[in-house]
Formats: structure tokens, sequence, C-alpha cells
């Protein structure tokens, strides 16, 4: 591997220090030294920093959904550009290892909206191990996993809506524990999706009560995000206190009406359980909507038995009735316990060829032009689409997003879903939206306490061996970026926009992106959690 000199960069290194100008020089993918401009010999390539250029640490999104698209895709245009350099994947308690045959084909079905459902592709692993062994086989950032907590019930208990016996727990356990001796990094739950959200709190506690044996974390997917948000918060913030497990409160978010202006009191509820000596950190993305699937609005008990049943009960009218009543009037657990307002509720992509000229149209507008009730139409994209269609949803609220950016547990987390034609624009602009809009023009953060947030805060709640700041001996993943330049591109209108500023990418000593372009060099591989040392590598 050619060795390069970054010269003459201002240096944000991640630890939140202010910055230095500096040469750096990259050898054998570490950085070998760091010294005063002109002071560092020559090297097989030099990039020359522009005036005020910096030069930073890799992102770490800490909230991805490229489980697929790292194996269809693994030139990762869209997050390696906006100079991401490590994912945490395996999200939202739904993801594919470890999986059995029957599971792995419902697991395809029900978050094909997250990943797409791509047939052309080996799905031949099925430990956790065989998983990571096969993003090593070339992918371009690093990727951490987490264990998913729903697919563990899915193997252990299967798709019904009931409590786990005590020997199913005991099967989730092992599972869980075989998973992180793997590499795994920790455990995540989707506890609005099906059937992860069917885990009472005891056996929540029992898994947990194992993350925190392997030294691991738990990113939950609370149960509400809306009328029940704070409660939900402190069941993951007992369960971190009850068993000792560290935990990362993913997708922070506090939405919908009831929620506005209220982030001080989920910060207070944190800052609590810090100060009686629990582990916790969280991360938000830099946008108001949220994204996720239709079907994810569906009460859960529609879901009991999965996607073939729910589709069965969409075909029955008493059913539909039933499910009506939920979403307009009693408020569905599926949409966080409001009722759904249909006019936020955005398409960003369908399976089916046919629904095409729907996406980026809300469900209220295309109600009104068919003449249609919203929760019909409603019904109908669920059926022709087969439970597929993604959607925004716009509702979130702006003080709620700044005030949980500022703490100073905060990381980010992009959340990005990069299936369907009009992808919330997070999937391509997240982390230049940070340096850009919140750094430069609203001044939320300091650019050096910005890239602390992004860069070496996340590295030590992943427990990383020598990533995540810039320091001699460390992995040479970095951001070369022009502060003053940098901002996101994407919209909501048109979001697959590359981003502006950022010039150069480096995974593990290699150029990802060079002056703005692909050099589909796939650097990146699969980092583990070592159980003896409690790191990842």
């Amino acid at each position: 591997m050619p060795s390069t000199l970054f010269r003459g960069a201002d240096v944000i290194d991640g630890t939140g220090s202010p910055r230095l100008q500096r040469d750096v020089l990259v050898r054998d993918g570490v950085i070998a030294s760091i010294a005063e401009p002109g002071t560092v010999p020559g090297a097989d390539r030099i990039v020359d920093a522009s005036p005020g250029q910096v030069l930073s640490p890799g992102f770490i999104d800490m909230h991805a959904h490229s489980d697929l698209r790292l194996l269809t895709d693994p030139d990762h245009f869209p997050k390696i550009s906006q100079g991401v350099t490590t994912e945490v994947i395996g999200q939202d308690g739904i993801a594919y290892a470890p999986i059995d045959d029957a599971t792995l084909d419902v697991v395809r079905r029900q978050i094909a909206g997250w990943n797409g459902n791509p047939v052309d592709l080996d799905f031949s692993w099925r430990s956790v191990s065989e998983y990571l062994a096969r993003l090593d086989q070339g992918i371009t950032p690093n990727a951490a996993y987490l264990v998913p907590q729903g697919t563990l019930r899915y193997l252990a208990v299967g798709a019904d809506q009931r409590p786990a016996t005590p020997s199913e727990i005991v099967h989730m356990q092992e599972l869980l524990a075989q998973g992180l001796h793997e590499g795994a990094v920790g455990m995540s739950s989707g506890l609005t999706y099906t059937p992860g959200m069917y885990a009472d709190t005891s056996e929540l506690r029992a898994l947990c009560e194992v993350v925190a044996e392997f030294g691991g974390f738990y990113a939950p997917h609370t149960r509400s995000y809306g009328a029940g948000a704070l409660d939900a918060y402190q069941e993951m913030l007992d369960l971190s206190r009850d068993t000792g497990c560290s935990l990362h409160l993913t997708h922070a978010t506090m939405n919908f009406g009831v929620n506005r202006g209220r982030a001080r009191e989920f910060l207070d509820r944190v800052d609590s359980a810090i100060a009686e000596g629990c582990d916790v950190t969280l991360d938000t993305y830099p946008y108001l909507p949220g994204a996720t699937t239709l079907s994810a609005l569906l009460p859960s008990w529609a879901m009991s038995g999965g996607p073939d049943r729910a589709l069965e009960r969409l075909d029955d009218p008493d059913m539909r009735l039933r499910i009506e009543r939920d979403v307009d009037v009693n408020g569905s657990d599926g949409c966080h316990g409001v009722t759904v307002e249909w006019d936020t509720i955005q398409l960003s992509g369908v399976a089916n060829p046919e629904l095409d000229r729907y996406v980026g149209r809300t469900m209220s507008d295309i109600a009104a032009d068919e003449g249609r009730s919203p929760v019909n139409v409603f019904f109908d994209f669920l059926r022709r689409d087969a439970l597929a269609t993604t959607i925004l949803q716009h509702v979130g609220h702006e003080e709620n997003v700044r005030e949980i950016m500022a703490h100073p547990q905060h990381m980010g987390g992009s959340d990005a879903i990069l299936v369907g034609e009009k992808p919330h624009p997070r999937a391509w602009g997240t982390f230049p939206r940070y340096l850009g809009h919140y750094v430069r023009d609203e001044q939320l953060l300091s650019l050096e306490d910005c890239i602390n947030h992004l860069t070496g805060r996340p590295a030590a709640r992943l427990r990383l061996h020598g990533r995540g700041t810039i320091a001699e001996g460390h992995a040479a993943d970095l951001v070369l970026f022009d502060p003053v330049t940098v901002r996101d591109t994407a919209t909501f209108e048109n979001p697959k926009q590359q981003a502006e500023g950022i010039s150069h990418v480096m995974v593990n000593g290699a150029f990802a992106i060079d002056d703005r372009s692909s050099t589909h060099s796939l650097a990146g591989h699969a980092l583990r959690m070592d159980s003896t040392r409690k790191q990842t590598s």
C-alpha cells in the first residue's frame, strides 16, 4: 500500500481539542506520523490541503440500514462520499444473522422496505460469524454488527404475540451469546416492530444481562417516540440500571405533537441515570422527518404471525374495520400510540413498479385525488406492495432536535434507508448537514465539538481499538473537507445528491474517495468485538 502525506491541513483529532495545522503521514494502513508542517519526509503521494481545509477522523454512523447494500453495492457511494468510514448495522431488532431458512424468508420480506430484497444475492450465511466473513470479502467502509433481538425471537418463539417461555428465553440467550462471541458489538431491538415488540421487560432484562456479560451495549428502538415516549425511555434506562448493561438510545427523538418542546424532560431522565452510574449514550439524525415502512403503522396485533397473516387480515372486512379504528381513532402502537396523521405520511419507495407514480406524494393527497379515504389507500398500498412500501413521516420538532443534539452524550446516526426512488435525504446528507448547517450556519456546536460527536465519542462507545481519533498508530480512517463549503445538497425532492466540500475519504489507509470520486477500493472490513479485551478492532 503506497504511503500518503496530508500536508498543511488543520487537524481536528476527534477528541474535542482545538485544531492544529499539521502534516499527517499514512503508511501501511495506519497513521505513522503527525508533525509540524514541513517536517515530515516525503511519501509516495502528497495531498496538499487548501488553506483552512480540515483533516478529521472518518465519521462513524451509529445507526445504519446497510446490511444488504454493503453486499450488493460495496462501493457504498451515498455514505462514503459524506465521510462515513464505519457503520453500525443490524439495527432495530430485525436483521439477517443469526438466521435459519424459514426465518430468513420472513425477515427478507418484512424489511424489504429497509434493505430491498435482492433475488440474486447469495444468502448462504446463517451465523453472525459467517455474515461478518461475507463483509470481509470486500466493502468500502468498515462495519460493526448488532445481534437483532426480534430475529432471535423469530428463531426461538416464532411470530406469535405471546410471552416467551423460560426455555425459549434461555434459547435466545444462547443465540445472543454465540453472536457476541463471534464478534457482534451488542444487541438491537425494534420495540414498535414485530416480533420484537412482543417481548416484555423481563425478557429484555434476561437478554441485557448477556450483553453486559460480554461488555457490549444495547441499542433499542424504544416502544414509543410519541404518546408514550418518556415511559418508553424510562423502561430502557431502568434496564440499564438493573442489569449493568451499557445503553445506547438510538435515533433518540421526541416526535409528534404531544412531544413538542419536551426534549429537556427526556434529557433530564438520561442525566439522572448517568448520575446513578448508568453508561448511557444516544444518537440522532439532523432532520425533522423520520423514515420507516408503511406497514410499521399497523397495530401490533395485526402483524402477529408474520407477513402472510397480516396480509390475510387486510382481506378480512372485520379485521380491516378493527385496524381502521386503531390507526384513525384509538391510536396504533405501531404509530407510537397516536392516531395516524395522513398528511404527514409521504411515500418514499415501492417494490411494485405499478405504484411508482405515487412516490413522493402524501397519503392524504392520493386519497383526495382518488376520492377515497386515506385509510383505504393505506390498505390498498399494503396489499399491492406486499408490505414493502417505505415512507417519510413528517412529525419532528426543530427545538427537540437541537436540544438533544447538543447533549454531551450525543453521537451521529443517519438511520438511512438507501432503497426507494425518493429515500430520506439523510441517506446522502447526514454528516455534511451536521458540519454545514448546524456548525457553520447555526453555530449550535463548535466544529471541534461536532467532530467529537461524530468520531471519537462513537469510537469510545463501540470500544474501537485505535480508531475514531487522529493519533500515531491509529487506523487511517480520515476525511479531508472544507468547513467553509461543506454542505448537504440532498433534498426531499431530489435526495440522491452528493454533498459538497468533502474532497478525500480514506479507509484503512486506502482512498475510498479521491478528489470527490469513488476509487472502488473496498478496503473496509467487519469490526469484531473481542470479548476477552472488551474492544473491537
